[in-house]
């Protein structure tokens, strides 16, 4: 099983948006690429992390898994407006993905 965690910071004044379109990627795209299999959770920052990150975490069962939603996100057209729109409450250069094994 792994946790697959995807990280962004929020431009200052821009999180409450960031987070609303985190919200309606999950409504919208999210079950595209069987969001409610994944245990899927939105986390902020709050003490002794950094207030502006936000982290979308799924939980999958094989990297295969997550190859997959990545091959079905890649011909979602929606994704890729998500995208467009979430860019300009992000600071540039902060995201990134974090694959982690449970025990």
């Amino acid at each position: 099983m792994f946790i697959a965690r995807w990280q962004i910071e929020a431009r200052f004044g821009h999180k409450q948006a960031a987070l609303e379109l985190m919200r309606k990627w999950e409504r919208e795209i999210g079950p595209k690429v069987g969001l409610a299999e994944m245990e899927f959770t939105l986390l902020t920052g709050s003490v002794g992390a950094k207030e502006a990150v936000i982290e979308a975490s799924h939980k999958l069962p094989t990297l295969a898994a997550l190859d997959a939603m990545f091959e079905t996100l890649a011909g979602i057209p929606e994704h890729a407006a998500w995208g467009m729109e979430l860019e300009p409450h992000v600071v540039s250069g902060s995201s990134r993905w974090e694959i982690l094994r449970l025990l």
